[in-house]
């Protein structure tokens, strides 16, 4: 179980790290020309570097206490971080009348995240 919390984990830290990364480093303008991003219009530049702060920092979150062992429970903890920043994203697109695919199956994914890091910390048996 241990090889698939780690496998799933580094898979949405990738994901996590690139789109937070890019929400960090990208001006606000930059964000609306890329495809998928018109949401982007509805929040401030500083709402959008918070966004991407919590996705890098919940992307850390779930492999650097497996990798070090060190709080290895705070990576079940980001993956309940990073669900609720894709249920706030599944929120804006349905409001915007936009595709759901991506937030809802990155939501998923952290559920998955979360049940297989609680097995590996020995919640639930």
């Amino acid at each position: 179980m241990h090889l698939a919390l780690m496998i799933t984990n580094a898979i949405l830290a990738v994901l996590f790290l690139y789109a937070g990364g890019t929400k960090l480093v990208v001006s606000k303008a930059s964000l609306l020309a890329r495809d998928g991003m018109a949401w982007a219009a509805d929040y401030s530049e500083p709402a959008l570097k918070a966004i991407g702060l919590a996705e890098v920092l919940g992307a850390i979150g779930l492999v650097v206490p497996l990798l070090t062992g060190i709080v290895p429970f705070l990576a079940p903890i980001a993956a309940v971080g990073l669900f609720l920043v894709m249920l706030g994203a599944a929120q804006v697109h349905r409001r915007r009348r936009e595709p759901l695919l991506l937030p809802t199956t990155l939501a998923a994914l952290t559920l998955v995240s979360l049940w297989l890091g609680l097995g590996v910390n020995g919640v639930t048996g």
